[in-house]
């Protein structure tokens, strides 16, 4: 679909495809190349802002699957990747080549890397999420140690920050504030409320160490060892 802006003088966009709608509003930038599965709304305004108050960008060679609802007000690298339901809000920045997956919610005030994967039915609200990290199914990120109407809320804990190369495994919950570390691993179901270290295995409620990636064995032998390769194989 063509480019929509308020110095082109051209209203929102909706065009009928199939079974629903594609809905582009003023004020959106969409890179070519893009395949936008109905019903989807690209750039929805937040609550209190008029249509098209907003800018919206997004790169080129976008895939966004069907009841998607992207908010004005984001900025959004080439190649962005969502499953079906996927919800992107306002004041979020991605890199290139993120993934965003089924019925997954980004609130607002996220900052995403490049190659980033954030699996089915995540929720992610104030989170920093560096290159090449892998966010697994259900993974919860929580912003508020003490919720809710805190007056104070603002100044407190805020999203977690995962560095480059980590992998959060299935169903994982993570408190305010903490630190993923670089090329960690945090085990599926686990429960993270302190700084995790880089290169460590953490798992279980409360995460606790366990070992370091880098003595991950492959039970079957089919490798030579777990990340031997790109882009780990460097650390």
């Amino acid at each position: 679909m063509p480019e929509t802006g308020p110095e082109s003088g051209e209203p929102p966009q909706a065009e009928r495809r199939g079974a629903g709608y594609v809905f582009i509003a003023a004020n959106v930038r969409l890179g070519p190349g893009a395949d936008l599965e109905p019903p989807v709304v690209i750039g929805k305004p937040p609550r209190g802002r008029a249509e098209g108050e907003l800018p919206l960008a997004i790169g080129a060679g976008a895939t966004v699957r069907a009841f998607t609802t992207i908010y004005a007000g984001s900025v959004i690298g080439a190649g962005l990747q969502t499953g079906h339901g996927a919800q992107i809000r306002e004041d979020n920045v991605l890199g290139d080549r993120v993934s965003v997956g089924t019925n997954a919610v980004l609130e607002y005030g996220n900052r995403i890397g490049h190659r980033v994967r954030i699996h089915t039915g995540c929720f992610l609200e104030l989170v920093t999420i560096e290159d090449d990290v892998f966010v697994g199914p259900n993974v919860v990120f929580t912003d508020d140690p003490h919720p809710m109407n805190c007056p104070r809320y603002q100044d407190c804990g805020g999203g977690a920050t995962v560095r480059r190369l980590a992998r959060i495994g299935a169903n994982s919950t993570i408190l305010p504030g903490v630190e993923i570390g670089e090329n960690a691993l945090v085990g599926a179901g686990s429960v993270v409320v302190a700084d995790v270290p880089p290169g460590t295995v953490v798992a279980g409620n409360p995460a606790r160490v366990i070992k370091r990636v880098d003595e991950l064995v492959c039970k079957p032998g089919l490798v030579e060892r777990p990340y031997a390769w790109a882009p780990y194989e460097a650390e």
